[in-house]
């Protein structure tokens, strides 16, 4: 018999053991793994991205799914308090742009061994190679859990901390989607966020731009009338099957959104490669340069404003013969070419799997669960935290951030219960 027992060993449920056990609770921590922290140890390319320092309000901002659900959250655990907590395992922390909090060792590993080896400390007992088949419920509460191989383990609370059903390598496979089903629980349609976007338009399939790169664009996502649902300035990348890169992964899941909203086949995006000039300026420098160099050919006199390769890209788009000397571009085709430059517009189909996808959108509703204790509001002695809540945000440290949180939440609130 345990006071509170643990399912998952991700950032969230790593959090709620050692919350539960530090509030003196015999607890068991168990995963289907043969190693806890595998998402951790593979999370910001290696290096771990423990938080975010942006102020809340902030960080709630980034969180587009749900992120006002941990406003009370934060009120008792906040990501200055994740800070603390990793200092105080040893883990000494520095903040980077956008303030994205790394372990000044730059190992995510050293992450996983300071809450490894605070579980040790705390006499957290650990059960891996232990793939849980269901929960158990007795007169309408939390008994236990059985196993796959058809042990009973008995306890009064239990947390699960399954994750979604991305990067399901590190054992994340929707486990516990059923579990609260069971319970009794609503499950918001899961679908994949943070994940690269595909199209089928033909300088895609041609791989015209496959490999490039583009710096600080700023990317939106259309709705049918053509208004911006979103815009993200940041970084992109053309690949064989579409677009990638930060700007890309933060706008897919209106993408995803807006297919589902308008049953749309096909999304429209728009891509401002220039987006700290005006529509206006740039037509009148572009006429400026036009008039000054009349015997050059258009592609080395705009020679810079864009990376060769887009600038040939939409030159060709803006049936302007990249050869062709200056004096022979007429103004409407310059304007059209400085129209493409602050908003070429593409169709997009869809994205990757939800498996490709770094983040899980949809998941068990939070309306459903009490936000300072993520206590179950339907089966007591039920807790929920991290990614199998409906609770996604953009990559930065934002979803950990709301892993560990609500980790620590669940598992402080489940040992109190004992």
């Amino acid at each position: 018999m345990y006071d509170v027992i643990v399912i998952g060993g991700g950032p969230s449920g790593l959090m709620a053991a050692i919350g539960a056990a530090e509030n003196n609770a015999k607890v068991l921590l168990i995963d289907k793994g043969n190693k806890l922290g595998r998402k951790l140890a593979i999370s910001g390319g290696g290096r771990c991205n423990v938080t975010n320092r942006l102020p809340i309000d902030e960080i709630i901002r980034h969180i587009p799914g749900n992120g006002r659900f941990l406003y009370g959250a934060f009120s008792v655990f906040n990501n200055e308090d994740i800070i603390r907590f990793f200092e105080n395992l040893g883990i000494e922390l520095k903040e980077e742009d956008h303030g994205r909090m790394f372990p000044v060792s730059d190992r995510a590993q050293s992450v996983v061994d300071a809450l490894l080896k605070q579980l040790d400390i705390l006499g957290v007992e650990i059960k891996v190679n232990s793939p849980v088949k269901e929960l158990l419920f007795e007169n309408h509460h939390t008994s236990g859990i059985l196993l796959d191989s058809g042990e009973t383990i008995k306890s009064k609370a239990i947390v699960v901390a399954t994750g979604g059903k991305s990067v399901p390598q590190t054992g994340s496979t929707g486990d516990g989607f059923p579990w609260a089903i069971a319970a009794g629980h609503t499950i918001s349609e899961l679908f994949p966020t943070e994940v690269p976007v595909t199209s089928s338009e033909d300088f895609i399939k041609e791989k015209t731009l496959q490999g490039l790169s583009l710096r600080n664009v700023a990317l939106s996502v259309l709705n049918p009338k053509g208004k911006a649902l979103i815009t993200h300035q940041m970084d992109m990348i053309f690949t064989h099957f579409g677009i990638s890169g930060p700007a890309v992964l933060r706008c897919s899941q209106f993408v995803v959104k807006a297919q589902k909203k308008w049953k749309l086949d096909e999304v429209m995006m728009s891509l401002d490669a220039l987006p700290e000039r005006k529509l206006e300026d740039l037509h009148k420098d572009f006429l400026k340069i036009v008039k000054e160099e009349p015997k050059k050919a258009i592609k080395n006199a705009f020679k810079g404003i864009l990376p060769e390769r887009y600038l040939l890209f939409l030159l060709e788009q803006s049936e302007i013969d990249p050869g062709a000397l200056c004096a022979s571009i007429s103004s409407e085709k310059l304007r059209s070419f400085a129209q493409n430059c602050k908003q070429f517009r593409f169709k997009v189909n869809g994205t990757l799997s939800l498996e490709k996808a770094f983040v899980t959108g949809g998941g068990v509703s939070v309306k459903e669960i009490e936000p300072k204790t993520m206590a179950s509001k339907i089966m007591p002695g039920l807790y929920f935290c991290g990614e199998v809540l409906d609770i996604y945000g953009y990559t930065g440290g934002y979803n950990i951030t709301s892993a560990l949180v609500t980790g620590r939440l669940a598992g402080t609130n489940a040992a109190l219960l004992t």
